[in-house]
């Protein structure tokens, strides 16, 4: 099996608030979308981001249960800027369009700038400046020091 990732789906409590973060208050085109249902948000070349009812996850999933947990527990999704004058901008649109400031942006431990902000549905992200990580034109990512 290739090491690849071409979707992640994040079971969530209401796929309509993602839509109003993601689409409508960030501005993401959406690759697929069935209002009420799913969203699909392609964020890199040949991956995609969805958004489930958590309910609905778990019984694609075959879980007899019948409920997934409606955010990721113990995950951050990332988005890397070109300058920290790019974390602020990025954080602060993120707010405007109904996220949470987790961590304020700052000096990271690591050397970098980095904050966190939490979605309406829960899923946290990192939004960061690392200078060390670079990518290719094939899309090889590459992290050596921070500057």
């Amino acid at each position: 099996m290739d090491p690849r990732l071409t979707l992640i789906t994040l079971g969530v409590a209401d796929v309509e608030a993602a839509r109003r973060f993601y689409v409508d208050g960030l501005g993401w085109d959406p690759a697929f979308d069935v209002p009420g249902q799913v969203l699909f948000l392609q964020v890199g070349p040949g991956v995609l981001l969805s958004f489930f009812g958590a309910q609905d996850l778990a019984a694609d999933m075959g879980d007899a249960r019948g409920s997934a947990p409606a955010t990721p527990q113990g995950v951050t999704l990332a988005h890397n800027v070109d300058s920290p004058a790019a974390v602020d901008a990025a954080i602060a649109r993120a707010v405007a369009a109904g996220a949470r400031v987790v961590k304020p942006a700052q000096r990271a431990e690591w050397g970098g700038y980095h904050g966190y902000v939490e979605d309406p549905c829960g899923v946290r992200w990192e939004i960061a400046h690392n200078s060390g990580l670079t990518i290719a034109a094939d899309g090889t990512v590459s992290l050596g020091a921070v500057e």
